[in-house]
């Protein structure tokens, strides 16, 4: 008997590149070996039939994020990587968001206290920076990216979290220079609050009209804007949450010409429209989200761009309000005009099994186009590769198991977040994982918790290779065409 501490016997593995049948022997939390007929093990999971692939990384969710308006989120780190494992995650990046006034290492060191000895699964930290100085941008935000904060958000809407033209400049100089990420939320705020101002005077206050605020153009001119900035610096950009085919084409035409840029979509731009935000009854509160969700040929595009690569990342953007809640989606009641309800949907459960189903089970994308975004290129793109994201010796023995024939009626009071509703109830999806592996712990099986609260680690986050700017990304600023020394040669 070899001395595993697990073996996952008889599965299809899948992974980003392939797709083939082996055995799985796992010791300390790391995968050491990948055959065919490994020796017995006192600890076994027999995985015939089933598809054995790399846990979920969900690159984009928000827990126990503080808010200046008095709303709470539902889900704080217990219940969030609860959630997420048995969706089939193992690792989530959640959000620091930075106070204005405050430093970007206080958000941080909060952040650090409200998740430490919380998390069911393995956690790494975002940025959200709000508040760009000279000290921050010059000073704070490189020695984060050294500590292993290497990817942050940046927003071009919502008044207390918007950076103009000019600080994004700071932000995306400071992502060339020292090697991290940006992630750009690209919707053009003035446009937005023109729109805003005429619908409320004309009377229109119902959340369907949330939708009529925030059309395909404001989407479309704040990413033409986003990645012409990016351009401007000659750095790698990420365009998180795109919603339709007008952003769509133009981070299309931008990686067309050899740009290194990204794009990310989620659950709610396949599978809500523009309906579920309701007529005149408040119940359409439960599906804003911005940018909202579209109409039918904008889901087509969609899928057309998780099927050709546009798209690098699918997420969930989790932001768990719930509904009846005085401190969620209610907390100005249910007169409340639609841009003062809490923006977001719950999502981190059901990512995994609603793309498999709709994209896999009915042929649209193939299993390793699913692993690849659903776990490998985030693992890539935010500095967890191969740590993170794959089925190999020597990364963690973060696994989830498969399997592909489950038919499961998805039903919020089956689901483990706090959020008193899902966007996708009574939907049937066919595929669902039935056991999710973190570090060669078994966190659920069978519809059962196992792990205890507290088990899942921090992780530091290395500068990420696709963040670096490639030969076609000349920036025009002084002194910044030199060979970046923040990535190891």
């Amino acid at each position: 008997m070899d001395n595993f501490d697990l073996v996952i016997r008889g599965g299809k593995v899948a992974t980003a590149a392939d797709v083939f049948h082996a055995d799985i022997g796992i010791k300390d939390g790391k995968i050491v070996a990948l055959a065919d007929g490994l020796a017995k093990s006192a600890n076994e999971i027999d995985a015939a039939g089933k598809i054995v692939m790399p846990g979920g990384v969900d690159a984009h969710c928000h827990l126990d994020q503080p808010m200046s308006d008095g709303t709470v989120m539902a889900d704080g780190f217990e219940s969030g990587t609860k959630s997420a494992a048995f969706g089939g995650t193992t690792t989530v990046i959640p959000f620091a968001c930075q106070i204005r006034g405050n430093t970007l290492r206080a958000a941080v060191q909060d952040y650090h206290e409200r998740s430490d000895g919380q998390a069911y699964i393995d956690y790494a930290f975002h940025l959200i920076v709000s508040d760009v100085t000279g000290s921050i941008a010059n000073q704070e935000l490189p020695a984060l990216i050294k500590d292993g904060y290497t990817s942050f958000k940046i927003y071009m809407t919502y008044d207390d979290l918007k950076l103009d033209d000019r600080e994004i400049l700071d932000v995306l100089s400071a992502a060339r220079e020292h090697g991290g990420m940006t992630m750009i939320h690209a919707e053009n705020a003035d446009c937005i609050q023109w729109l805003t101002e005429k619908l409320l005077d004309a009377g229109k206050t119902q959340p369907q009209y949330h939708g009529h605020s925030r059309p395909p153009i404001v989407e479309r001119e704040a990413t033409h804007r986003a990645l012409s900035l990016a351009e401007l610096v000659g750095v790698p950009v990420l365009i998180v949450h795109v919603s339709g085919e007008d952003a769509i084409n133009q981070i299309r035409e931008a990686q067309s010409r050899g740009l290194r840029v990204y794009g990310e979509t989620c659950p709610q731009y396949l599978f809500l429209t523009a309906e579920d935000l309701g007529i005149d009854d408040f119940e359409g509160a439960k599906c804003i989200c911005s940018p909202p969700p579209r109409d039918s040929a904008n889901q087509e595009a969609v899928w057309v761009g998780l099927e050709t690569g546009v798209f690098q990342v699918f997420s969930s953007d989790h932001a768990p309000f719930s509904y009846e809640d005085p401190k969620g989606k209610l907390i100005r009641g249910t007169e409340t005009p639609f841009p003062y309800i809490p923006n977001g949907i719950p999502g981190l459960e059901t990512r995994l099994p609603l793309l498999f189903s709709e994209g896999v089970t009915k042929g649209r994308i193939s299993l390793s186009r699913f692993v690849q975004l659903t776990a490998t290129a985030p693992a890539q793109i935010y500095g967890l590769y191969p740590r993170k994201g794959t089925i190999a010796i020597g990364a963690d023995a973060d696994i989830t198991i498969w399997d592909p024939t489950r038919e499961v009626t998805i039903r919020n009071e089956d689901l483990h977040h706090n959020v008193d509703y899902t966007p996708y109830e009574g939907r049937t999806v066919t595929g669902w994982p039935t056991c999710t592996i973190s570090r060669g712990d078994i966190v659920c099986q069978d519809g059962e918790l196992i792990a205890e609260k507290g088990r899942g680690a921090f992780l530091k986050c290395d500068r990420p290779e696709p963040a670096r700017p490639n030969t076609r990304m000349r920036s025009w600023v002084p002194g910044l065409d030199a060979p970046n020394q923040a990535y190891d040669i």
